[in-house]
């Protein structure tokens, strides 16, 4: 068996990213995107701005060099347009499909340049864990939207 696990992340983050947008046009009212309620801290438009906004850097900015510069407190306290949001998941899925293309399965056992929770990772390790993450917020988001819709 040949290993694509480049291609086969990138077809893993594009259909959740297509996700994404399917959850954010299936709000009905746009200010419900931004309602937080209760015990709920996060409104599901952050959680777009923060899924995004860490794609955008550890895999932007750390691994494709892109000139991406992460505000993450606006990634939980701003607040945009439905269309700003929808042109942040286009990007996203474009910044990962590039950088998919170039980097082979040998690149992938390569060292993590970062080490956000103290110890090494390889690349491949890492853009597991930002996947694991993502569908965490993800089910948030769909969580979200089914209680104040």
């Amino acid at each position: 068996m040949i290993m694509k696990l480049p291609s086969e992340l990138n077809a893993l983050f594009e259909r959740d990213l297509d996700k994404l947008s399917t959850e954010l046009h299936s709000y009905e009212d746009e200010d419900d995107i931004w309602s937080v309620q209760g015990e709920i801290k996060n409104s599901a438009g952050n959680l777009f701005l923060h899924l995004c906004g860490n794609l955008k850097h550890f895999i932007g900015a750390t691994l494709n060099k892109t000139d991406y510069v992460r505000d993450r407190d606006f990634e939980f306290e701003g607040k945009v347009s439905k269309d700003e949001l929808i042109e942040n998941i286009r990007e996203t899925k474009e910044m990962l499909a590039a950088y998919f293309e170039r980097v082979s399965v040998d690149d992938m056992s390569d060292p993590y340049p970062l080490q956000p929770f103290g110890y090494p990772m390889t690349k491949s390790q890492f853009i597991l864990h930002l996947y694991g993450h993502f569908n965490y917020h993800m089910g948030q988001i769909n969580y979200h939207r089914r209680l104040v819709g």
